[in-house]
Order: C-alpha cells, then structure tokens, then sequence
C-alpha cells in the first residue's frame, strides 16, 4: 500500500438485519466471524483521524416502488433495532460520531455512492485510496467497489471484513475485485 496516498474506510451494511442471527436478511455466521476484524479496521482508521464512512442502507416501512421490494425481504427500515450496527461497531461509531472525520450516510441503493453525497465528501478531503469492509460482498460492497473504480477511487477490499450469504457470490467478488477492478486484496 502506498502510504502517500489519502485514504478513507468505507464501513458498507453492517447492520443487525444484515448480520444478526436473527435479522431480517442475514448472512449470518459469515457476517458475525468479521466483527472483531471489522472493529479493529475500523478503530485504526479513527485513531490515525483517517475518514470513516458508515454507509447504511435505510429503507421505509411499507414502500412498495423501492426496487428491492421485489427482491428481499423488508429490512433495514428506519427507525428499528435492525438498522443498529451490529456488535462492537455499534460501540465504535457511538464513541466516535462526533469526531470531524466520522460520517454517518444514509443510502438507498447497493452502491454507497447511488444518490449520494459521497464522492463529494470524498473529492473534498483530497482521498484517492478507499478501503472497503462490510456486507454483502457480492451485492453492495461489489456495487461500492464497481461505482468507485468507475470513479477513479484505488481500491483495498478487507478479504477478512467482509461476507456475504452467498458464499459461492463471496468468492466470485473478490476475484472480481482484484481481476476487474484491480483492487488490492488484504
């Protein structure tokens, strides 16, 4: 990695509906065996005043026009437990979201910059390098890499901060990742 480079962590779903054993559209197991690697990425990146984007999806009770109403279960609707972050992140962000380069987003789609304000946060601090940890690797966190090489963004995918609960979609996205967009693969 070159250190010159300005980087940011790009924290993607890691919600109780998506990780929970009990969430509304878990992956599980998978997801619940990164927390710790997750927290420890994500304390590095706050301790060096690094920029740390949670980017959360947020859905609305009830909203039958959103495109992944057809697709999966309602989950990650605003306002419920489900949204929380899961385990010690939850801990992190809340110890942490005043900090200047803590970021709290909102997001509506599987790409963390899909009508969002994003890029510009980004552009504005001078970041060339963004990091990727989350969930599901094969559907938002893929979407995220995908917008940001489109972008010009480099790329560093955590192997071992992210899952899905499609395993065979897992490994098919960090091959994309590194064969395709070039990412670097940690």
């Amino acid at each position: 990695m070159n250190t010159d480079k300005k980087r940011a962590l790009i924290n993607i779903d890691y919600t109780n509906d998506f990780v929970a054993t009990d969430g509304a559209l878990t992956c599980g197991e998978p997801g619940q065996a990164i927390e710790q690697r997750i927290v420890d990425i994500t304390n590095m990146f706050v301790e060096n005043q690094e920029f740390v984007v949670f980017a959360i999806d947020l859905h609305q009770a009830g909203d039958t026009l959103h495109p992944e109403t057809k697709l999966f279960p309602p989950h990650n609707i605003e306002s419920t437990p489900g949204r929380k972050l899961y385990g010690g992140l939850e801990a992190v962000y809340q110890d942490n979201k005043n900090k200047a380069d803590v970021y709290w987003m909102d997001k509506t789609r599987y790409s963390a910059f899909a009508g969002t304000d994003l890029e510009l946060k980004l552009r504005a601090r001078g970041i060339t390098e963004l990091h990727l940890v989350g969930v599901c690797t094969d559907i938002c966190v893929l979407h995220t890499a995908v917008d940001a090489y489109n972008k010009g963004f480099d790329l560093v995918i955590h192997q071992d901060a992210v899952a899905s609960f499609d395993q065979e979609g897992h490994a098919w996205a960090l091959r994309h990742f590194k064969g395709s967009l070039g990412a670097e693969i940690q």
